[in-house]
C-alpha cells in the first residue's frame, strides 16, 4: 500500500555503523532504522544468537513458559526501577498497554473514572488508533474518526499547564524524556522531576515513554535516569532488539499487579527468538565501560554538531538532544526533506523530525572517527545548500 515515501535505495548487506546497496553504494547508517539498530549491523555476538536460537525454536505462544523471556525480564528487573516486565512486538503496542496499566490501576482502586492521561504538544506515541490520540497531531489522526477518549496535551515543559490539567479524571502523566519525532526536544532534567513530585502529590502514575530514548541511546540505560527518577510504569521497544521486533512494558509492581491473567496478552510479544535476541543485547550494552563509551562518543558528537553549526549559520540554526539521540534544527528556508536528501547524495542517512530538524540517531557502537565522519559529510551537505557556496567550493 502507499503509506511510505520510500527512498530509491536498496540495502543489500552492513557491517557495523554501514550499510552497502545493492548496487554497491556505501552509506553511514545515522538513522539506525529510526534508533533501533543499537548495535549496527551484523553484530557477530547478536546475529550468532538470533541464528542459534533459530535452529533451536522460534515460536510456542505465551501458553506455555518461554525461558529466554524469563531470564530477559529478570535482567530488565534487576537494571531498572521495575518489579515485573510484558514483552510485546512494537512501540506503540507497548505504549497501549502502558495506558491500560495505568487505568487499570485505578479501576482497581476505586476510581474507575480516573482514566485521563496528561500528553504533551510535539509528542508521538504510535500509530495505533488509541496511541494517536496520545500523540494528539491533527495531521495523524486526519480522517480516522473522532479520537479515543481520555487524552489531553499540554505545552511540553510548560508545568503551570500540567498542574491547570489535572482533574478528578485524571489518572497519568505520559512523556517522552526526548521527544523524537517531534523535534528531538530533551525534557529539562528538573521537569521530569517536577512531574515526578506532582504526580506522588495528586496520586498519578508517571508513564515514561522511552520507546526511542531507552536502550542506552541517552548514555545510561534509560534516559529518565539522568534525571534520578523513577516513573512507575514504562515502556521500551526499538533498539532493545537490536533490530528484531521486540517491545516492553516495565513496571512497579504496585501497577503490574493488577494485570491478571486475561486483562491483556499478545500471540508473538515474549517469543524464544526475540528474547534471544534481546537477551543478546543487554549483554553487550551492559558490559563494563560500554555505556560510558557511548556518553563519550554522544558527547564528541555534540560537540562536532555545534561546530557544524558555527561553520553552516546560513542552515544550520541549532544543535538539540541527548545522547546519541540528536537534531540539528535547520533555518526556516531550508527544509529537512532537502537536507535528508543532501546527507544521502554524500553518503549519509539521517532520519526527518517534526519542526523542521534533522534527526541523527547512529548505532550505539559508534566511534569518535565515525562521528567526525558523518560531521564533514553533514557539512559537504550543508555546503550543497547554501546559495552561492557550492560554486565557490568547486
Amino acid at each position: 500500500m502507499p503509506t511510505y515515501n520510500r527512498a530509491d535505495l536498496a540495502f543489500e548487506r552492513g557491517e557495523g555503523a554501514y550499510l552497502w546497496t545493492d548496487d554497491g553504494r556505501r552509506f553511514l547508517d545515522f538513522g539506525a532504522g529510526i534508533a533501533t539498530s543499537s548495535l549496527g549491523h551484523g553484530h557477530p555476538h547478536l546475529t550468532r544468537v538470533i541464528a542459534e536460537q533459530a535452529a533451536k525454536i522460534i515460536h510456542t505462544s505465551n501458553l506455555y513458559r518461554v525461558p529466554q523471556a524469563e531470564r530477559l525480564a529478570a535482567r530488565h528487573v534487576a537494571a531498572s526501577f521495575a518489579d515485573s516486565v510484558f514483552f510485546c512486538n512494537s512501540g506503540a503496542e507497548a505504549n497501549e498497554g502502558m495506558v491500560k496499566a495505568v487505568r487499570k490501576y485505578h479501576a482497581e482502586n476505586g476510581h474507575p473514572e480516573r482514566f485521563g492521561m496528561i500528553c504533551f504538544e510535539g509528542a508521538f506515541h504510535g500509530r495505533t488508533l488509541g496511541m494517536l490520540s496520545a500523540t494528539g497531531n491533527a495531521k495523524y489522526l486526519a480522517g480516522f474518526g473522532p479520537p479515543v477518549e481520555g487524552f489531553s496535551h499540554v505545552p511540553f515543559g510548560n508545568m503551570n499547564a500540567v498542574r491547570d490539567a489535572i482533574g478528578p479524571g485524571t489518572g497519568g502523566i505520559m512523556i517522552e524524556p526526548v521527544q523524537g519525532e517531534g523535534g528531538v526536544r530533551p525534557a529539562e532534567l528538573r521537569f521530569l522531576r517536577d512531574l515526578r513530585d506532582v504526580c506522588d502529590e495528586y496520586g498519578l502514575l508517571l508513564a515514561l515513554d522511552e520507546v526511542q530514548t531507552g536502550m542506552g541511546r541517552s548514555g545510561k540505560l534509560w534516559a529518565h535516569q539522568w534525571a534520578g527518577i523513577e516513573p512507575d510504569v514504562m515502556s521500551s521497544a526499538k533498539g532493545i532488539g537490536g533490530g528484531f521486533p521486540l517491545g516492553a512494558i516495565l513496571a512497579k509492581e504496585a501497577v503490574a499487579k493488577y494485570l491478571k491473567p486475561g486483562t491483556h496478552g499478545t500471540t508473538y510479544g515474549g517469543g524464544p527468538l526475540a528474547c534471544a535476541a534481546g537477551n543478546a543485547v543487554l549483554d553487550v550494552v551492559l558490559e563494563p565501560g560500554f555505556l560510558d563509551q557511548v556518553d563519550r562518543v554522544a558527547r564528541h558528537l555534540w560537540r562536532g554538531l555545534l561546530g557544524l553549526a558555527e561553520r553552516h549559520p546560513q542552515v544550520v540554526e541549532g544543535v538539540q538532544g541527548a545522547g546519541l539521540l540528536l537534531g540539528i534544527k535547520l533555518r526556516p528556508d531550508v527544509l529537512n526533506t532537502d537536507m535528508q536528501a543532501a546527507a544521502v547524495r554524500e553518503g549519509l542517512l539521517t532520519v526527518a523530525a517534526g519542526m523542521n530538524v534533522l534527526r541523527v540517531a547512529p548505532p550505539l557502537i559508534i566511534t569518535e572517527a565515525e562521528a567526525d565522519e558523518a560531521v564533514d559529510l553533514l557539512g559537504r551537505a550543508c555546503l550543497a545548500l547554501t546559495p552561492g557556496r557550492a560554486a565557490a567550493a568547486e
